[in-house]
């Protein structure tokens, strides 16, 4: 069935106009994205068959998952609606990280971090490593993705830290990484690596405050855990 072949009122493009964007489904609002269908499917069965990837996950949050060969491995979703599903996904996560500053970041708050992080670092496949450098008004200065590693680890070495660190005129400094599996536990490599930054950058006079790792939904604060 083609949409035109829809009743009108059940269209997307005319609910959405009836009943704002507010009132459509998943599926509903993507096929609008999405405009045309192809010979075999219409928009709104192109835009569940891409739902439908990543499951059983996150559905609508598998666009964050998605790679454009992936998209376009549906039949139908040629590389320009592939990128524009891409740029969905990339508008997402900046309006989120912008409504998080909308209140100043500070290292008091480790819950408010890892809301800054989470919707970026929750649907990675590997492991990353970031770090936020503050000033002595505990102003974030810079934030930098220091290293990527495999889907259980990442390579990251005292020094790297700090040399950064010092680049930048920081006197406090936040750990960011994720972990693919989900689950947002310390492994000791995790915790022996903060040891060994917070203990390097004492001698320097770089503060390590926390360091948080990201999960699925989930944090864990090293700090509030009284391992630093």
């Amino acid at each position: 069935m083609k949409i035109k072949d829809i009743p009108s009122e059940d269209r997307p493009y005319e609910r959405c106009l009836r009943e704002g964007p507010q009132g459509l489904s998943d599926a509903e609002l993507l096929s609008v994205i999405i405009r045309t269908g192809s010979k075999e499917a219409n928009s709104m069965e192109l835009a569940s068959r891409i739902l439908e990837l990543n499951y059983p996950r996150d559905g609508i949050l598998g666009l964050m998952h998605l790679s454009l060969a992936e998209l376009t491995s549906i039949k139908g979703i040629g590389t320009v609606k592939g990128i524009q599903l891409l740029c969905v996904g990339e508008l997402s996560r900046r309006i989120w990280k912008r409504k998080v500053l909308a209140e100043p970041l500070t290292f008091q708050n480790p819950k408010q971090i890892a809301d800054y992080y989470q919707e970026d670092m929750r649907h990675k496949e590997q492991e990353e490593f970031h770090v936020m450098f503050f000033n002595t008004k505990q102003v974030l200065i810079r934030e930098i993705l220091l290293s990527k590693g495999t889907v259980n680890a990442v390579v990251a070495a005292p020094r790297e830290v700090l040399v950064e660190a010092l680049r930048n005129q920081a006197v406090n400094m936040i750990l960011v990484h994720n972990h693919p599996s989900g689950s947002p536990e310390p492994s000791q490599e995790d915790i022996r690596l903060t040891g060994n930054i917070h203990t390097a950058g004492e001698i320097v006079g770089v503060h390590l405050i926390d360091h948080i790792i990201i999960g699925d939904n989930r944090y864990v604060s090293l700090k509030e855990r009284g391992l630093i």
